[in-house]
């Protein structure tokens, strides 16, 4: 008998040991899943090319919380192909110093690629919240509206406009129909009234639809895929499921778009026109929409 649990003692050893490893192995994603995300802030910025073109973008990618890793740069090799082909100037970084207002002052549009976490000190905050209020724009792509931001309730409440509370699991990934309520603006104008595709689908505890200047663009029709979660958790929203949608934020323009996990996402020409015109109009190169924006500074 003592010869057993002698056995069953030295089994669970090595079994806590393995996790252990295993723990050991994983702890970033732990920590950036699990418990609340790595806290970086960056204080020294990236040197940017002194003869940047304008119009000009700025891509952030910083992940403190959950990273995109597919993701992230299939999004990035199509922004860089964009800007190519509408002859836009384009950075792309993930240190949070970039966010001064010197800085900023030298682009037109901040697109948050996948963005997710803590990833802003106190003055990084101020000086993208004033950028965007006094008239910039801003693009934000898939994770750039989940509640790994809560920590900054500006951005969730003047900016997303609602609170991400999951996405379905069983399975991940699923084809659905978005149905374009809105083919006026830029960002969808060059789609049609139904666009079938395979995502992995947002859910949010409300519509935006009820803020004040929040106009839906598209919304999920929530009888062409499966809503359940890891756990069985309920995360429909009913027939208002918005996952495209724009507002202003003071001066500035915002455009949101829950679609983009899957580094497929960036291959799809029909995403692709979405971001060109949705960048494009958070730039103010098409559309009338917040207010005068003051004349971009030159090079």
């Amino acid at each position: 008998m003592r010869k057993a649990f002698r056995i069953i003692g030295w089994v669970l050893l090595a079994l806590l040991l393995l996790l252990a490893v295993l723990a050991w192995q994983q702890w970033d994603t732990i920590q950036r899943v699990f418990l609340g995300g790595v806290h970086t802030h960056e204080t020294v910025p990236p040197a940017l090319p002194a003869n940047l073109n304008r119009p000009a973008i700025l891509v952030f990618s910083k992940t403190n919380g959950f990273r995109h890793e597919e993701a992230i740069p299939a999004a990035n090799t199509l922004l860089d192909q964009i800007a190519a082909q509408n002859g836009w100037g384009i950075f792309k970084t993930e240190n949070g110093a970039v966010f001064s207002p010197d800085i900023l002052a030298r682009f037109d549009a901040v697109v948050f690629s996948n963005t997710s976490g803590d990833v802003f000190n106190p003055a990084q905050q101020a000086a993208f919240k004033a950028y965007l209020e006094n008239g910039g724009g801003y693009v934000g792509i898939h994770a750039a509206g989940d509640n790994s931001h809560a920590g900054w309730p500006w951005y969730m409440q003047s900016v997303i406009g609602t609170t991400f509370t999951g996405h379905p699991m069983k399975p991940q990934f699923q084809r659905a129909t978005i149905r374009i309520e809105d083919n006026t603006h830029p960002a969808t104008r060059d789609l049609g009234k139904v666009w079938q595709r395979t995502d992995e689908w947002y859910s949010f505890d409300k519509s935006p639809r009820g803020v004040p200047g929040v106009s839906v663009l598209a919304t999920l029709d929530e009888k062409t895929y499966n809503q359940e979660g890891l756990l069985g958790e309920d995360l429909k929203m009913g027939s208002d499921h918005p996952i495209m949608w724009w507002r202003c934020a003071g001066k500035g323009r915002v455009f949101y778009s829950a679609l983009g996990h899957t580094a497929a996402s960036y291959a799809e020409p029909e995403y692709k026109a979405v971001l060109t015109n949705a960048i494009s109009w958070a730039m103010r190169q098409q559309g009338e929409a917040c207010g005068t924006a003051p004349a971009p500074a030159q090079p």
